[in-house]
């Protein structure tokens, strides 16, 4: 089998993931990412060479963990179409101690994102913002806090094949139950459009981004899943408990967790000075 025959085998590899029950972000994006590899190989010979090949080409355009990730989608595609002989092998990646601070979100700027949605009378974002970061569930998510789940207090989340409960803070709770009734829900998830369905992430991607300026807030910082991630700082940083934090969050291994737990290097550095070692 040349490229040629692996790109008619991408359709089937879409099905295959959609059968896995892969999120829609997923599946486009190992689409994606497959697409871009046979792009790039096609006249070449289908051998493990070529993939050794492409992975050396993807290190000199992107980041450690993009590479990672494209080659993970590739791997998986090789072996879909029985070539998992071409499979390679990722870049060890040795785990940073902290973030990057121009990429983390402080809670001084999430609340002044939060007062910005207000100045701008827009209720249901600020309500957004606030569920994520209250509860840190994935935007994907967002469609399970429900009508239901708020009179209850707390969310049946089910995602890539898993299944576990969420709980709404108190306050949470009674905030939405304001909107719930101002807006006269009876049942279903509470933020959705004009037509009724659920929110999704480029809606509220772009809703995020254009409070950046109001808000004073860098826009490489602002965006859902960094929600996710102060939730989890905020939370570690009082309850200490990362296996707790772990299924709260829904991950299956540890090391993601500790991943939403890295302070920014600013931290790092205070915490580093206050050893006093320097003599």
């Amino acid at each position: 089998m040349d490229m040629q025959e692996y790109q008619a085998k991408l359709k089937d590899y879409v099905n295959y993931l959609t059968q896995e029950e892969r999120s829609h972000a997923t599946i486009a994006q190992y689409s994606r990412d497959v697409g871009c590899f046979l792009s790039w190989s096609a006249g070449k010979a289908a051998q493990k060479e070529t993939v050794i090949a492409y992975k050396a080409y993807l290190q000199s355009q992107y980041q450690a963990t993009s590479v990672n990730a494209k080659l993970a989608a590739v791997n998986m595609f090789l072996a879909f179409v029985g070539r998992g002989d071409c499979r390679v092998k990722q870049l060890k990646i040795q785990r940073q101690a902290y973030c990057s601070q121009d990429r983390e979100l402080t809670k001084e700027e999430y609340r002044r994102l939060v007062e910005a949605t207000r100045k701008e009378k827009n209720e249901k974002l600020a309500l957004i913002l606030q569920t994520i970061c209250a509860t840190g569930i994935r935007v994907s998510e967002l469609k399970f806090i429900t009508v239901e789940a708020v009179g209850c207090g707390q969310a049946a989340i089910r995602l890539k094949g898993k299944n576990r409960m969420v709980l709404l803070p108190t306050k949470l709770r009674r905030v939405l139950r304001d909107y719930i009734r101002t807006k006269k829900l009876s049942s279903g998830p509470v933020f959705v459009t004009r037509t009724g369905k659920p929110m999704d992430r480029s809606n509220i991607w772009k809703a995020m981004k254009a409070l950046c300026q109001n808000a004073g807030v860098d826009p490489k910082k602002v965006f859902p899943h960094n929600l996710r991630h102060l939730f989890a700082r905020c939370f570690y940083s009082v309850d200490k408990d990362i296996a707790r934090l772990a299924d709260i969050l829904g991950h299956s291994s540890i090391n993601t967790t500790r991943i939403y737990i890295i302070s920014s290097g600013e931290e790092h550095r205070k915490q580093m000075d206050e050893l006093e070692l320097v003599v």
